[in-house]
């Protein structure tokens, strides 16, 4: 039985979502535990009372140290202490690095934790990391990343041997700005996978198993991937609705749009790996749905099964951080 501590009070859509996800998900393997305010409804789901909800606009590391008690502080505390073997939420993700930090702290040798998303493509899905975790970095944070995304390739998305790309604005290895320049020479020399740059053009192509750069790019490229494919996906069936032509047309072509959504929908994952810290946590997006909700935990609990916290602390080198 795995069980998933769930911040139910972290969602833009509200507690009530967070819990018909938590609800969606269970089953006999997977146990959600429920992090939320007294007199949650959470129709049979075990309720943990917790006190303060921390808001998207609070500065993290403040609103962590002020508000111990809160839904998102707790669930991640009780990976901690034993109590739950993985936390999902969709609040405030500076506020989960934070009480990661805190509460959970870095494996060994971990310089900086990084978020790792699957994206999908063409190819299948592939891992972006960092996803946002990281606004500026430094080149050997960038091999750690790109190290701790090859696990995830390897342990959930059961790829083996990823081939690891940097994100760049060019294939050669001579564009780039200086952390590009000098984190591709630091991947070269390393005994990862390499196969050089990539381009954001190729994100959707399938261009490697693993996508390395630092958080604010990331953040970037994930948002107008995942934002491109909402788009297009909602433009296609507006003019397949637009006439009575359309309409017959999209009767036929149905099952495949079915199969092309749920390969590309951004909620298929429900959420990424906060990666790097002694216990696993999933950060979801705050507009999550009950289905994205409910993959998020799944997702926690592969993690959790896969022991890809374990798998870190053997695989990344064992230094310390030098600031």
């Amino acid at each position: 039985m795995v069980r998933i501590a769930v911040d139910a009070m972290g969602g833009d859509r509200g507690p009530a979502e967070i819990v018909a996800g938590a609800l969606e998900a269970a089953s006999d393997t997977i146990v959600p535990i429920i992090f939320g305010e007294a007199g949650l409804e959470t129709h049979g789901l075990e309720l943990r009372e917790t006190r303060g909800v921390i808001a998207m606009d609070e500065k993290p590391a403040e609103a962590v140290r002020s508000k111990p008690d809160s839904s998102l502080v707790a669930s991640v505390r009780a990976v901690a202490e034993g109590t739950a073997d993985a936390v999902v939420s969709a609040g405030n993700t500076g506020a989960m690095l934070a009480a990661g930090l805190i509460e959970l702290r870095r494996i060994p040798g971990v310089m900086r934790p990084a978020i790792g998303v699957p994206i999908p493509s063409k190819r299948g899905p592939s891992v972006l990391i960092d996803a946002g975790a990281n606004s500026d970095a430094r080149p050997e944070h960038l091999v750690q990343f790109a190290t701790m995304g090859a696990v995830f390739a390897e342990e959930i998305l059961g790829i083996a041997n990823p081939e690891v790309r940097l994100l760049s604005i060019g294939e050669e290895r001579e564009k780039g700005n200086q952390l590009t320049l000098e984190a591709h020479e630091l991947l070269a020399a390393s005994d990862l996978n390499f196969a050089g740059n990539a381009e954001g053009r190729d994100i959707l192509e399938g261009a490697a198993d693993v996508l390395v750069t630092d958080g604010f790019t990331g953040n970037v490229a994930l948002k107008t991937v995942e934002g491109t494919i909402l788009t297009l996906l909602e433009a296609l069936r507006e003019e397949i609705t637009a006439t009575t032509a359309g309409k017959l047309g999209g009767l036929l072509i149905r099952p495949a749009a079915r199969r092309l959504r749920r390969r590309l929908d951004p909620d298929a994952h429900g959420g990424a790996y906060l990666l790097g810290l002694r216990g696993l946590a999933v950060i979801a997006h705050g507009n999550s749905s009950r289905t994205a909700i409910a993959n998020a935990i799944r997702l926690a609990a592969r993690g959790v099964e896969h022991d890809v916290v374990g798998a870190l602390a053997t695989r990344l080198p064992q230094r310390a951080e030098t600031v």
